[in-house]
């Protein structure tokens, strides 16, 4: 195949085609009318049935065997066969393509329909084998001013020897040949090329399924036919390689038991922090294995013993309807922020093959049973290897069912909507990251620049790692970077705390973390056009918020944030968000709630704790009116503490207004904080 022709060769979906001012339109078949009969190799599925001769090509521009394309029952059978389609809406009918993918040379005659239901016979020639593996079969009608809405072909099978696919069925109105195409991501890789790891990283052996730290510091993935391995030379184990000072990779280290076992190994994902990390299959402590999911979090001494990660009904009752439907195997992709799983497996709901599907963390720990992502994504062929960028909306995944470039290309699609099943249409990687063999597992970090992947190009030894640097348009939107530490505020000393991000407009939480000074500094990824509400909280000390505004930014940002908890004691003074309050109004906003109940929560767990709230203004203004809100603001907080439950005896007031400035009132951003309000702990 000429993958330069191919890039700039005609787009598929609605092809517009322009000659000398003139727009060519392409229609593509949306429903099946009528066929004689459709081949059902398997119980579950749609693969080879009517409905897949629908839509663009699936195959085309290559040419093979396809579980996307129309097959007849009966491969080399003396009766005629024939499939009648319809289309959007009527056109002036000047061609006819018919994407023969696979054993062309089948069809011997071709109808066209107006909307009457008239019907015209546009083609009629002998059926016969041919030498070709498929083509693009273009048929430019003798009659004139036919407008047409529907399309039968009939086809002689034992004219040709073997199985005859069609792919798809597209009408136009004009006379330039109607070609299929892949759809390329914008911004293809063009001037760029593939980097295999090297030597470091690659061996021998096979290695697959690369997973980069957020950070893009540490390299897993899974090696297999090797004899360093824990298991046998067959089974597959975790590696890892650093990227150190130099930013070279150094030599990759197997993980060693518990991770790597006699079974086979493999990380599927890691969290937003690089603390966890998500692997294949349930592990018993007598070394035996399941299918599942299961978690690891790291320790100062390494990586604890994998610990199940439920997914409910992942293999489906045998059923009536389902009896012998089990789940054999499956590939997972976590969120980097832990709350939702993409997993690739078949199920009794399947396209064909492996398809995407969807899981939810649920209240009690475990994940709800797989939701099927749907067909724009899914085929009746295999898709799989999924990766969810840490925008939590970018999917790369592996398809067979979409047209590529081989034996298995590498596609993205991004989320539409929170219901996780609208998705847009998948995007080609272009011929720099897919190949004639197979590609698959791609894998991209925080910023963006490089992603990982593996492929069959077979360089160091069997499958390789390999990277390449990314365009814009092919990156996942750009996220913030959150690192720091957690300190006591009286004596700087590190303090283990979990952190919670919410999404400050609904209060959502959005992603939770762990600090733990022996393992390192926390990280949060977010992505932008938030604002978030970043709580640290610890038994004994009042949770501390920090307001972080990423509602403007467009690019990459790393942020450096230490927060600092003070101890629940008597004489404590706690500042409350300085935009807890709408500009010169006394009403608390809806998304200041959750900070207010924080304190509801400490005074709930010391019954005995009694507070004075303190209202600050800055001092814009007359004396007295800034007076007068700052006491109207802490009367409505106390309104709030008392709605929930907390007695008025607990709780004292006073309004400072202007008296107390902590900041300048030279500029808006300093005014800002001198517009507060402060409670102290006046017993315990």
């Amino acid at each position: 195949m000429n993958k330069g022709i191919l890039i700039n060769a005609f787009f598929l979906l609605s092809a517009v085609f322009i000659n000398q001012g003139y727009c060519q339109q392409i229609l593509w078949a949306n429903k099946v009318l009528g066929y004689s009969s459709e081949n059902r190799p398997a119980q579950y599925g749609h693969a080879f049935r009517a409905k897949q001769i629908l839509g663009i090509p699936n195959k085309l521009p290559d040419f093979g065997n396809s579980p996307c394309a129309w097959m007849p029952a009966d491969p080399d059978g003396r009766n005629e066969e024939w499939i009648k389609v319809g289309f959007e809406k009527t056109i002036p009918l000047k061609q006819v393509a018919i994407a023969e993918n696979f054993n062309p040379g089948a069809v011997a005659r071709v109808y066209a329909y107006d909307e009457s239901g008239k019907e015209f016979l546009i083609s009629d020639a002998p059926a016969g084998q041919l030498t070709v593996k498929g083509r693009m079969l273009r048929i430019f009608p003798k009659q004139q001013n036919i407008l047409a809405n529907a399309i039968k072909i009939v086809m002689q099978p034992s004219k040709v020897s073997g199985a005859n696919q069609i792919d798809a069925i597209g009408i136009s109105d004009g006379v330039l040949p109607v070609e299929a195409v892949i759809n390329i991501a914008k911004g293809p890789l063009l001037k760029t090329k593939r980097e295999n790891m090297g030597s470091a990283i690659n061996s021998i052996g096979q290695e697959v399924a690369p997973i980069i730290s957020p950070d893009g510091k540490t390299l897993f993935f899974t090696r297999g036919n090797f004899l360093g391995n824990v298991g046998t030379s067959e089974t597959q184990d975790i590696w890892y390689s650093k990227l150190n000072e130099k930013n070279v990779w150094g030599q990759a280290v197997n993980m060693g038991p518990p991770l790597n076992n006699a079974a086979d190994n493999a990380v599927t994902s890691i969290s937003a922090d690089g603390k966890t990390i998500y692997v294949i299959n349930v592990y018993s402590p007598d070394g035996s294995m399941a299918l599942g999911l299961s978690r690891c979090f790291q320790t100062k001494t390494g990586w604890t013993f994998p610990k199940e990660y439920k997914i409910n009904n992942l293999r489906e009752s045998i059923t009536a309807s389902n009896k012998g439907k089990q789940v054999e195997s499956m590939e997972t992709t976590v969120s980097p922020y832990g709350n939702v799983m993409i997993i690739s497996v078949e199920r009794s709901d399947t396209e064909g093959k492996k398809d995407l599907y969807v899981s939810f963390l649920q209240p009690d720990d475990s994940w709800s049973e797989p939701l099927h992502l749907g067909n724009v994504v899914n085929t009746a062929d295999y898709e799989g290897t999924p990766f969810l960028a840490l925008d939590n909306k970018t999917l790369y995944f592996s398809s067979h069912g979409h047209s590529g470039y081989g034996a298995g290309d590498l596609f993205l699609t991004r989320r539409l909507d929170d219901t996780w099943v609208n998705w847009s249409k998948p995007e080609n990687l272009g011929p720099v990251i897919n190949t004639p063999l197979w590609d698959a597992y791609f894998n991209v970090p925080a910023t963006g620049d490089y992603a990982y992947f593996s492929a069959s190009e077979k360089v160091s030894g069997q499958e390789d790692i390999f990277r390449v640097r990314l365009t814009p348009e092919m990156r996942p939107d750009p996220v913030a970077i959150v690192t720091g530490t957690i300190l006591e505020a009286e004596t700087d000393k590190a303090v283990r705390s979990d952190l919670i991000a919410e999404i400050k407009k609904n209060n959502e939480v959005f992603t939770k973390a762990t600090f733990d000074p022996e393992t390192g500094e926390y990280r949060l990824i977010l992505p932008l056009k938030e604002i978030y509400r970043i709580t640290a909280s610890e038994k004994g000390y009042f949770p501390f918020t920090e307001e972080i505004d990423l509602s403007k930014d467009t690019t990459l940002r790393n942020i450096r944030k230490n927060l600092y908890l003070r101890p629940i004691k008597a004489g404590q003074q706690i500042r409350l968000s300085s935009t807890m309050f709408a500009q010169s109004s006394a009403e608390v906003i809806r998304s200041s709630y959750a900070e207010l109940d924080r304190i509801v929560a400490a005074m709930t767990d010391y019954p005995a704790m009694e507070i004075l709230l303190e209202g600050h203004t800055d001092n814009q203004g007359e004396v007295q009116k800034n007076v007068k809100l700052a006491e109207d603001r802490v009367q409505q907080v106390k309104k709030y503490l008392l709605s929930k439950g907390i007695g008025a005896k607990r709780i004292q007031t006073k309004a400072w207004g202007p008296a107390k400035p902590i900041a300048s009132n030279l500029t808006e951003q300093t005014r800002q904080k001198n517009r507060r309000v402060e409670f102290t702990i006046l017993k315990i």
